[in-house]
């Protein structure tokens, strides 16, 4: 499992995925998201700008994200 680590209270899930290197741009997201299927706490996600907040879990092809807190 990779952490996530953020600063704010909550980041989208399409910010998330550049965050952690998987998509480019913020423009990708949608496409990625069309692609992939996408679980955020193990339900299936394709909005990309649902909201994480720390302790969500974001899966997709066997990889494994958890948003944390970062002080």
């Amino acid at each position: 499992m990779v952490e996530v680590k953020i600063y704010s209270e909550y980041i989208k899930l399409g910010q998330m995925l550049k965050f952690a290197s998987i998509i480019s741009s913020g423009a990708d997201a949608k496409i990625f998201l069309e692609e992939n299927t996408v679980y955020v706490n193990s339900v299936l996600e394709q909005r990309r700008g649902r909201k994480l907040y720390p302790g969500d879990i974001v899966s997709f092809e066997g990889e494994t994200f958890k948003v944390v807190k970062w002080l």
